[in-house]
């Protein structure tokens, strides 16, 4: 990835990991294909193609939501982590094929424009049997296609993290819209219990261990609270509170402390400027540099020191990050000490 935001380029890891991908996904739909040839030999290519392409997109949609848990659990899940994103588009293509072909065969015969036969078609809400399932499907398509569109960084960048987050995290409603419609479209018509087996499986082996690695982290997170807390770090903001570079001022066991955000990181200094004593912490960063609101005096953020030719110097303090929570030791180090910034 490159910062003018290029083309993505295909390394050998992601090219080895979209081929078993893909590999994955072929076999998956020719060994159902197959299967259903076998004992269904009446079956359309139309159907076969809307079946295939939804089992494999709503199978492949299980595994990316385990990724995560999974690797909270171990690390040696995290190259399934790395390009996740690849699973995910390959996955909405999948879902849109899907969708498509059902679009065309349940929709495009009538006289109403398909879209609007799909809202139209079915207003029963309240039949739990004839519920309109078509439609949980097109939203929940379009959370997919929102996100797909949305995977490259560059739209991380200018969406900002926190935006990009919240709009990525709605696959769980999108997997929360596709369960039912699976429960209240297709397995409506099939009464074989293994169908509904199977469907139940997936959904508490998802909400199972998503809450298993909820439960570790928690425990996790709790004994670093505690080594923080006992090596004299105090909690004192959220990440979110401070915009980017500026800064939010904390006074601990008499020290004024600024601490700044920039750049994905977190550094804090003295509050006071030595020129005039002016208030670091109302400034911003400017070109790199801490900037006094005062009268412009500058200091790096991860030592507190001038940039040449000015030999100004304020202390600095170290700074963690914890699950989206800044600490701080106040214990102040020499003025000038490099201390190496939290990274988020």
């Amino acid at each position: 990835m490159s910062t003018d935001y290029t083309a993505i380029l295909w390394n050998k890891q992601k090219k080895v990991y979209d081929r078993y991908l893909w590999l994955g996904i072929g076999l998956f739909i020719v060994s159902y294909v197959g299967l259903q040839l076998v004992f269904h030999p009446e079956i359309t290519i139309e159907t076969l193609i809307i079946r295939s392409t939804a089992l494999a997109a709503f199978t492949l949609l299980h595994f990316i939501l385990l990724i995560g848990p999974l690797c909270r659990i171990n690390t040696q899940y995290l190259p399934l982590l790395y390009n996740r994103r690849h699973a995910g588009v390959s996955m909405f293509f999948l879902a849109l094929i899907h969708g498509v072909f059902s679009t065309i065969q349940f929709h495009a015969l009538g006289d109403a424009n398909p879209l609007v036969s799909i809202f139209s078609s079915n207003q029963r809400y309240n039949e739990i049997s004839q519920f309109p399932f078509q439609t949980l499907g097109f939203f929940a398509l379009l959370i997919l296609f929102l996100m797909a569109a949305t995977s490259h960084d560059f739209w991380m960048k200018n969406l900002s993290p926190r935006i990009w987050k919240a709009l990525h995290m709605s696959v769980y409603l999108a997997y929360g819209l596709i369960v039912v419609h699976v429960a209240t479209g297709a397995f409506q018509y099939e009464s074989h219990p293994v169908y509904w087996a199977v469907l139940i499986l997936g959904f508490v082996s998802v909400s199972s261990l998503h809450l298993y690695a909820g439960l570790k982290e928690s425990r996790r997170l709790k004994a670093d609270r505690n080594l923080l807390e006992k090596e004299g770090f105090y909690e004192v903001s959220l990440l979110s509170e401070i915009n980017d570079s500026r800064a939010k001022t904390v006074f601990i066991d008499g020290e004024n402390i600024a601490i700044f955000k920039y750049d994905n990181k977190v550094s804090a200094i003295h509050n006071v400027c030595k020129h005039q004593m002016g208030p670091l912490g109302e400034g911003k960063i400017i070109d790199g540099c801490i900037t006094c609101p005062w009268h412009g005096y500058q200091y790096l953020p991860e030592n507190g020191q001038s940039p040449p030719p000015f030999n100004e110097k304020v202390k600095t303090y170290e700074v963690k990050i914890l699950n989206g929570n800044i600490w701080v030791n106040p214990l102040p180090k020499e003025e000038g000490s490099f201390i190496e910034p939290a990274i988020f």
